[in-house]
């Protein structure tokens, strides 16, 4: 399938709903925002500019979903790894339901199996303004029984000399080695070059906005989902900068970790009722400093 592709000025967007419903590439002319490759050769989602996190984000520990009492094994969906990773929106084909020159609209239907054992509606709004990108993720559980839920996007901006990555926050949760979440300190963000940033956490009380600016661009990335996971580290060509609801692992944490839940830590988990609809919005816009 070819890229649907979006304009608006000097904005251009190429949308996959073929590999993950996600971005093949976001440039402002010539000049990549996202990680981008040339107009129809992206080959894997991993490879992609961003992808879509949807019903969960980041791991569920040990691929196992406790939820209600039960115990749900899921797929282990990321090689070496022994968590499932990122929910299911990312691995699946999206269909694109409308869309204009500036806009596009995708969807997903989701039946219950390994990868997830609910049955949920995702759609995907994607629109251009200016110079900005304007996204929408939702999700409508189509279960019988209450379902737990996330939402958030997976950005890989470039990383050129001299990025320089700035937001604010409240905490930070703190990982162990099996890249787990074990614990939350306080935290105020950060505002730092992203050259040798070393940075795979999820911060909390973010205030819903990032500057990430170099000699090129300056980009401002804001969205409401309260949550955001920032990757990166020196070997890394790009900085993932991800806005999402909810922290790490955060559904089993509700069961599994009744110290936190004592505490009360909020960990952002939604919980829809039958035939229940929530969103989420994220918006990407760029300058040119050059």
């Amino acid at each position: 399938m070819q890229p649907v592709e979006l304009a608006s000025g000097a904005l251009c967007v190429n949308l996959r709903p073929d590999i993950g419903g996600s971005i093949e590439g976001m440039w402002l002319g010539s000049v990549p925002v996202l990680r981008s490759c040339p107009p129809g050769q992206l080959r894997s989602v991993r490879q992609s500019g961003s992808y879509p996190l949807v019903p969960f984000s980041n791991r569920i520990a040990q691929a196992r979903l406790v939820w209600n009492g039960t115990s749900h094994p899921l797929v282990q969906n990321f090689p070496g790894e022994e968590h499932s990773i990122h929910g299911v929106g990312w691995l699946r084909s999206w269909t694109v339901l409308d869309g204009g020159p500036d806009w596009a609209m995708l969807s997903l239907e989701h039946k219950a199996d390994g990868s997830w054992p609910f049955d949920f509606d995702a759609s995907q709004v994607f629109k251009l303004s200016g110079n900005a990108l304007e996204m929408t993720l939702a999700i409508t559980n189509q279960s019988s029984q209450s379902a737990p839920v996330g939402l958030g996007w997976h950005p890989y901006f470039v990383k050129r000399a001299g990025s320089h990555i700035q937001f604010q926050a409240g905490g930070r949760w703190e990982m162990g080695a099996d890249k787990l979440p074990t614990e939350r300190k306080a935290n105020t963000g950060l505002d730092a070059d992203c050259t040798g940033l070393d940075a795979d956490h999820c911060f909390d009380g973010w205030s819903g906005s990032v500057l990430l600016r170099d000699g090129l661009l300056r980009t401002q990335i804001s969205a409401d989902t309260g949550r955001l996971v920032v990757f990166t580290n020196a070997q890394q060509e790009c900085v993932a900068i991800e806005p999402v609801s909810h922290i790490n692992n955060a559904i089993n944490l509700i069961a599994n970790r009744a110290d936190l839940a004592r505490a009360g830590e909020d960990f952002g988990v939604k919980i829809l009722a039958p035939g229940e609809s929530w969103q989420q919005s994220m918006r990407i816009q760029t300058e040119s400093l050059a």
